[in-house]
């Protein structure tokens, strides 16, 4: 594995090498000097259910991705980074937060009806009274009632949808979750919806070329449906990944669209982008996972593992790559620093500040461990170790380190290592509320049948509820 990243890391050098050679003189000299004082705009950039080897920074062969590639040779790739749940709308509670979002009982997908805690503040409630402008663009799935909206959760602008999914393509009588809309007032629209969410991003980019701002931008893609442009069709029409590859693609164009917007009005320098997927790659949009065991919704590394890049010239030198233990949930804290904003005493942060790691002012990992959570399945990391518990099942220990795709358990040999996993989760677990709602009857048999054919190294006979042989076999398959 660690040859795996070297290969990386030789690559992005190569790609900041052909990128620093391709700016003219002429460019450079108009460049503007950023004073020190200035502090930075910050854009999270969070993709749907991305494979973890899916575009080229991160081994790709057969996706195009060379914008975002571009991206990660300007700053770092975290080669261990993770988000706080392997499904949609936790990932995105956790990051939004900073906090494992277990917390305030926001656990499993969808949103039970209930949404964010009124009592948990956002890293956008933080930024808007700290003077900057905030944006949120694209999927949200954080909640559909009023005290839910992102106007209310912080952002002085939402251009996006309220749902978890929705076509890429017009929908003639959406409903009020799944239009989209900007600050709740229907926005008709033709072509493509990642299209005109990256245009979307270059508008409000413009609008605050004079002042700060913050922007979370939560492209729906690549999740399902796979829906795609006809010329970004017939482009790949003899790839084995069609429709993925059509659909990265017009993901890329659009980060790129972003990122020269940024450096024709001079703002690239002093800008802090992130770039991530909110959870592992769903097994039904194609994506890859490489060397990792698991997919989308459940507790091995492809559940949870993830692409991820910080980009900040002003502060990071660009074609590097990281290995310590990192998470979504350093954003919030990463960010707060980047702009010298002191945390709010009245609010919990889980994350910690990546920067002093990227500058060598500190060395080793940001964090010492992690966890997660969903219901029935539950995971611990500590160093090298990491745990993988199904209720009413057991629990597997693995060493990452020797086996990075989870197929050797060694609980029994190396007890004493578990036992120190499962007292830190116990621990952790004290600090967390009942999950304030769960995914379904039907739901939970499926994720709790594949967690526990992949701790048995099993394929699992069903891999999500709209199989039709699920229905028939419901009962052959539970616990």
């Amino acid at each position: 594995m660690k040859t795996y990243f070297k290969i990386i890391s030789l690559y992005l050098v190569i790609v900041v090498s052909a990128c620093k050679s391709s700016n003219s003189s002429e460019e450079s000299s108009s460049a503007s000097v950023v004073s020190a004082e200035s502090p930075p705009n910050v854009i999270v950039i969070l993709v749907d259910d991305a494979g973890y080897i899916d575009f080229g920074f991160m081994g790709s062969e057969d996706l195009d991705t060379p914008r975002i590639d571009e991206l990660a040779a300007s700053g770092t790739v975290f080669t261990d980074a993770h988000v706080s749940a392997t499904v949609c709308a936790p990932s995105r509670a956790g990051l939004i937060t900073g906090q494992y979002q277990q917390r305030f009982g926001f656990e499993a997908n969808g949103t039970g009806g209930i949404g964010l805690s009124d009592e948990v503040q956002t890293i956008a409630d933080v930024f808007k009274i700290n003077g900057y402008n905030t944006y949120a663009l694209g999927k949200w799935h954080l909640g559909e009632d009023t005290s839910d909206h992102p106007n209310q959760r912080g952002f002085d602008e939402f251009y996006g949808f309220l749902a978890g999914s929705r076509s890429y393509f017009p929908i003639k009588n959406p409903s009020e979750y799944n239009m989209l809309q900007h600050n709740g007032e229907r926005v008709i629209f033709d072509g493509y919806m990642t299209d005109v969410l990256g245009d979307q991003s270059v508008k409000f980019v413009e609008q605050s070329a004079d002042k700060p701002f913050f922007m979370y931008l939560a492209y729906n893609a690549v999740h399902t449906p796979m829906d795609a442009k006809e010329e970004d069709l017939e482009k790949y029409k003899d790839h084995p990944r069609q429709k993925l590859a059509a659909m990265t693609w017009s993901l890329d164009e659009n980060v790129g669209k972003l990122v020269d917007k940024l450096e024709a009005l001079n703002l690239r320098e002093n800008t802090l982008i992130y770039f991530l997927s909110d959870n592992g790659g769903a097994h039904n949009n194609d994506s890859k996972e490489g060397p990792l065991k698991g997919w989308k919704g459940n507790q091995f590394e492809g559940g949870h593992r993830v692409p991820f890049v910080l980009s900040y010239p002003k502060l990071i030198e660009g074609g590097n790559t990281f290995d310590g233990l990192s998470s979504s949930l350093d954003i919030f804290t990463t960010s707060l620093a980047a702009a010298g904003i002191e945390k709010p005493k009245d609010i919990i942060l889980d994350g910690s500040n990546l920067l002093p790691y990227l500058t060598d002012e500190k060395q080793g990992d940001p964090h010492e461990q992690l966890f997660w959570r969903k219901l029935e399945e539950s995971g611990a990391r500590l160093g090298d170790y990491k745990t993988v518990r199904l209720k009413d099942f057991g629990v597997n220990l693995y060493n990452l380190e020797k086996n990075l795709g989870e197929t050797i358990n060694i609980a029994e040999a190396e007890e004493d290592q578990l036992n120190k996993l499962e007292n830190a989760f116990k621990n952790w677990e004290h600090s967390l509320m009942a999950p304030l709602w769960d995914e379904g009857d039907e739901w939970m048999d499926v994720t709790y049948h594949i967690n526990k054919s992949l701790m048995q190294n099993k394929e699992p006979l069903y891999k999500d509820i709209w199989d039709p042989a699920f229905k028939t076999d419901r009962e052959y398959i539970k616990r």
